[in-house]
């Protein structure tokens, strides 16, 4: 029977699955039907989830940063939040919504490289064939839109892995700050550091952007991108790993593809073959074997508060 407690972490990361896959088609319908330009999108995004985490920072325990980390936040957020959802914005744009909400599966896939590769981890053979299985998927869908088999596009593709690139340094890179801080206390200086960053291209892109011929339909979209999918699915995250173990959570982030591919058909916005099909199954099965097949034996334990934070979550899609 589940505990009492269970259904919550259950429901929140359902919850917060269900709603990154929407936002890919809102995406892509925001810029393509409303004339809103991907760094538009982009720019409104940081911005508007800037001031929201910075409103719940107000009612939430008040956290000093320590000496130092005012600097590694300023760094964490060129790979957690301009670079990450500058790419997958622009991404979204030029490719299908199903394309990248898949792509954004293969972020524990990058995760376990670049640990590999800067922090020595080791890599047992059920993951490394799942890395070489999630990378021949990979490779299948981008030459099949090389090829104009889909609706996908092959930039747009390199450019959501790219996001998850980005991510997969931000968790490896900044884990102890990750480990050390509320969600509310990283995404606001996060956020705010991306704010600026991101405030000289924003002047002259908001100004060339017709935001006041936008209908109210496509301010309903945009209002998604940031209330919903990215302030909203942000708290939802911190509840579902307070009762779910990290395998579980990870699961969830199968969802996002199936959402968003079922919308997309849909709407019209893609279709399905036999070449997705494939490129799924080997995406899908090895993540799985990433993020459930045992580490090497001997591995040396690393005290709690410096484990990585789990990369296996769906975060930053």
């Amino acid at each position: 029977m589940m505990r009492h407690t269970t259904w919550k972490g259950h429901a929140a990361m359902a919850s917060a699955g269900i709603l990154w896959g929407v936002m890919s088609p809102v995406c892509k319908w925001v810029i393509c039907d409303a004339q809103i330009s991907a760094a538009t999108l982009a720019v409104l995004r940081i911005w508007g989830a800037a001031a929201l985490f910075w409103l719940a920072a107000l009612v939430s325990p008040k956290e000093r940063l320590r000496r130092g980390d005012g600097k590694k936040m300023m760094l964490a957020a060129l790979c957690g939040v301009l670079l990450n959802q500058g790419a997958f914005t622009f991404g979204v744009g030029l490719t299908s919504p199903s394309d990248a909400a898949l792509v954004t599966t293969t972020l524990p896939v990058f995760t376990l490289l670049l640990s590999f590769l800067f922090l020595k981890e080791r890599i047992s053979v059920g993951k490394m064939i799942g890395v070489l299985a999630s990378t021949a998927g990979a490779a299948i869908l981008i030459v099949s839109n090389a090829s104009g088999s889909s609706h996908g596009n092959v930039w747009g593709d390199l450019l959501c892995m790219g996001a998850q690139m980005s991510a997969a340094c931000y968790f490896v890179f900044f884990r102890r700050q990750i480990a050390r801080y509320s969600p509310i206390t990283m995404m606001k200086w996060m956020f705010l550091y991306a704010a600026v960053y991101s405030s000289p291209f924003a002047a002259y892109d908001l100004s060339q952007s017709p935001l006041a011929e936008t209908s109210l339909r496509a301010w309903g979209g945009i209002a998604y991108v940031i209330a919903v999918a990215t302030f909203f699915c942000y708290i939802l995250m911190p509840i579902a790993q307070r009762f779910l173990r990290p395998t579980v959570v990870s699961m969830y982030n199968y969802l996002q593809p199936i959402v968003a591919t079922s919308l997309a058909i849909a709407w019209g916005m893609d279709r399905l073959s036999w070449t997705k099909f494939f490129s799924v199954a080997l995406i899908f099965g090895g993540v799985f074997l990433v993020t459930t097949a045992p580490s090497r034996k001997g591995e040396p334990r690393v005290r709690k508060r410096e484990q990585t934070p789990d990369p296996h979550r769906p975060q930053f899609p």
